[in-house]
């Protein structure tokens, strides 16, 4: 087999668990690092069908090469069928580097795709580097609940080096005016005899009106010291209503009832990253900075002039 080369985005489609703008978020990192390792970037779609028009749209962000893959099967998002087609796919194309969004599908398909193809994989990354003597990918990923960042590097010899990004933690690609790149369908056999599980019941949480707390550039958060969900309602719903951002709240905020379980963000809830983070009656609990650590300006509001969350606040 030829040596591997390229590093392959593995697209996100909403339909299959995915994140709305994801994928221009892993093109934009895919292209900072091709700029040092000299790498073309392609990118893998994957679903029951790959319209033309989404296919050739990536094109114009400096994509070499779109690969389409389509089967009935791959409409509905399964673990064990994505986790079959994108390690054969990987297998075909060869990438030296494979970039996974941290979503439902780039948690369960990146470890289990990086241990069949017998190489490493860093999770829940914030930034991608390359070293400068050996050209290899460095991954840096929060540890010990976000108090410190690790350096992570595959091992000599290993491929593809993968790694999944966290959302909102990248610059979107912009597009690139004479994109001359080419869109190549591939075939693939799948069985359902291949889906060691199946999908028997879906339970959404209450749905929170406005924008989503994922894709928002702005959030208002609650924690337990809002004291009721009444307040929470006036004082989160309402000032990310005139903010025209999201509500979030702490772990601690949805435990007491005050906010729906969906709006948690947290080590243990949702990840954000938004342009504006306000945190409101919050003490700062290292479970809750793990999921909002990153956010680019921190306000935070709270009688305890102590408290654990001013520590990362900008205001």
């Amino acid at each position: 087999m030829a040596d591997p080369t390229g590093i392959l985005v593995i697209g996100e489609r909403p339909e299959n668990g995915g994140r709305q703008g994801m994928t221009l978020e892993l093109l934009g990192a895919a292209r900072k690092l091709a700029t040092e390792t000299g790498d073309a970037v392609d990118v893998l779609l994957l679903g029951a069908t790959v319209p033309d028009a989404e296919a050739n749209a990536l094109l114009g962000y400096g994509v070499a090469r779109v690969h389409a893959l389509e089967h009935p099967l791959l409409g509905e998002y399964n673990p064990d069928l994505f986790i079959t087609t994108v390690t054969e796919a990987v297998r075909r194309i060869n990438p030296s580097i494979v970039l996974f969004g941290r979503t439902e599908m780039g948690q369960d398909v990146a470890p289990a795709m990086a241990f069949r193809l017998k190489t490493g994989v860093a999770m829940d990354c914030l930034e991608l580097q390359v070293d400068a003597a050996s050209k290899r990918l460095v991954m840096v990923r929060p540890v010990y609940g976000g108090n410190a960042r690790a350096h992570y590097m595959v091992a000599q010899g290993r491929f593809p080096q993968v790694a999944s990004v966290r959302p909102k933690t990248q610059d979107p690609a912009e597009p690139l005016p004479g994109g001359a790149g080419e869109v190549i369908r591939h075939q693939i056999e799948l069985d359902q005899s291949l889906a060691r599980s199946r999908q028997v019941s879906y339970q959404e949480w209450e749905a929170a009106e406005g924008v989503s707390l994922a894709a928002a550039e702005i959030v208002v958060s609650g924690g337990r010291g809002i004291g009721s969900a009444e307040a929470y309602r006036e004082v989160i719903d309402g000032g990310a209503a005139i903010f025209g951002g999201a509500a979030g709240a702490s772990k601690a905020a949805c435990d007491a009832g005050y906010a729906p379980p969906g709006n948690q963000v947290g080590l243990t809830g949702q990840r954000v990253s938004p342009k504006l983070y306000v945190a409101v009656a919050m003490s700062g609990a290292s479970q809750h900075l793990a999921g909002m650590g990153t956010s680019k300006n921190i306000v935070a509001i709270n009688r305890d002039p102590d408290a654990n969350i001013f520590k990362v606040s900008r205001f």
